[in-house]
């Protein structure tokens, strides 16, 4: 099947004014559609095709997408013109919200310093734990993802994020994610004011780690005098079952970043939760009152969403939901796939989960795959996204740090039937590699219409 072409003048208009490359892409990988409308979990294009999301907006849409509470929620945020940015008043939503937050994380975190994204939140984070400790150096795990400014970018070990963006924050070191030996080595320096890392490595191929590993990480932490920061942005909001990933765990982090489901998918909000101590570090008087703030920190419409998702979470009892939901998905992933060579694993917790692919050892197969790694390393997965999304409605896609990972992450509002359609779709797709030279014709003809972009 031929690449799509632009199908509208907007789209044009996109491509001339804004991203590129981004639209090339699409059209290479056949997944440049128009969407008429989404809701839950379903997706639906102009031509009136019917999609399943298996993304979430990389787990953004916990409560679905346009959640009509959410929706009713915003209306009328908006019909009662209430202030929003006036930057010289008390946001009262933004302490409902910190309030509501701090209880559902519990532990030692009292306060909530709002930005927009993870991203900014993960800036926060660098710039809390240096003030609270004195101290310039950072932590962070190999594989690592937390955002793409150049102080995220700072905490990542993946060259293909920072190649051409110049030098980044000095004095950032990696270790391992579950080496405790290699953590205490770095820690007992102590030069180091935060140990950021993600309870859950999703784009690193969600890699989860012991809760032995995460409690002596946080007793290492303490006994080292360096905060110790969880990286929830993906994991936080029942994504994983437990408000927090940190949950699974039994720790008490000082810090934790939350950000894209808060947002129920419409107005952007994130949420950096910290102690007191780390707070009263920071905003030290009334002369550094607003040492730190943002624009669109704490705005009215930002603030009600953050509110209303955090309602239907509660109502719809999202969180036990998603747990039982990721189980029995987990169950019939392994069921189905397990006799195929290249499938190595299923893994997850909740509605985050990853099943990971391994190099075929029989001959035909083999030389097949080589030819695909020969060209790039992560050809093999993305033929098996854009397979799922072409030929089986199903969008999905690999971990942006490993390329046998191929994400299973809709929303936390998923049917059973929903479900079964996913993991029959996968199957489907899985047994064409194994048993259809046309999965292995298609990408070698991807690679050929990739080098003439």
């Amino acid at each position: 099947m031929a690449a799509t072409t632009i199908s509208s003048p907007s789209q044009k208009l996109y491509q001339d004014h804004v991203n590129p490359q981004w639209v090339r892409l699409l059209d290479l990988l056949e997944m440049n559609v128009t969407y008429d409308h989404t809701r839950g979990v379903e997706l639906f294009t102009v031509d009136g095709v019917r999609k399943l999301d298996c993304l979430s907006g990389y787990c953004v849409y916990n409560i679905g997408h346009n959640h009509p509470a959410l929706i009713r929620a915003l209306t009328e945020e908006l019909a009662r013109c209430g202030p929003s940015m006036l930057q010289s008043h008390v946001p009262e939503l933004a302490g409902e919200l910190a309030q509501r937050l701090c209880r559902l994380a519990g532990g030692r975190v009292n306060k909530v310093f709002f930005p927009s994204s993870g991203s900014e939140g993960v800036e926060a984070a660098i710039k809390f734990s240096r003030a609270a400790t004195g101290r310039e150096a950072m932590l962070y795990c190999d594989q690592a993802f937390h955002g793409l400014t150049c102080g995220a970018l700072s905490l990542m070990s993946n060259p293909f994020w920072r190649e051409g963006f110049g030098p980044m924050l000095a004095n950032t070191t990696a270790v391992p994610f579950g080496d405790l030996a290699a953590l205490e080595q770095k820690l007992a320096t102590r030069t180091y004011a935060a140990f950021i890392t993600e309870p859950i490595q999703a784009e690193g191929g969600i890699c989860l780690p012991t809760a032995e590993y995460m409690q002596q990480a946080e007793a290492l932490c303490r006994r080292y005098g360096t905060l110790f920061v969880l990286d929830e942005v993906q994991t936080g909001l029942h994504r994983t079952g437990p408000f927090l990933a940190a949950h699974h765990y039994g720790v008490e982090p000082d810090m934790v970043i939350l950000a894209k489901a808060l947002s129920g998918g419409l107005i952007p909000c994130a949420a950096v939760l910290m102690s007191d101590e780390i707070c009263n570090a920071v905003y030290s008087t009334v002369k550094r009152a607003f040492i730190h703030t943002s624009t669109f920190s704490e705005n009215g419409l930002a603030m009600r969403a953050g509110l209303a998702t955090l309602d239907i979470l509660a109502d719809e009892h999202l969180g036990v939901e998603g747990a039982r939901k990721g189980r029995l998905l987990r169950e019939m992933l392994e069921a189905r796939l397990s006799k195929y060579e290249m499938f190595k694993a299923v893994r997850g917790k909740g509605l985050l989960n990853g099943i990971e692919f391994q190099p075929p050892t029989s001959l035909g197969l083999r030389m097949s795959y080589a030819a695909f790694q020969s060209i790039h390393a992560g050809l093999f997965g993305q033929m098996l996204v854009m397979r799922l999304f072409r030929n089986q409605n199903v969008l999905t896609q690999i971990c942006g740090n490993n390329f046998m990972v191929l994400k299973v992450a809709p929303p936390l509002v998923v049917t059973e039937k929903q479900l079964e359609e996913i993991v029959e779709a996968i199957d489907s797709v899985v047994n064409d590699i194994h048993s259809s030279s046309a999965f292995w014709t298609d990408a070698l003809g991807l690679a050929r219409r990739a080098l003439k972009v």
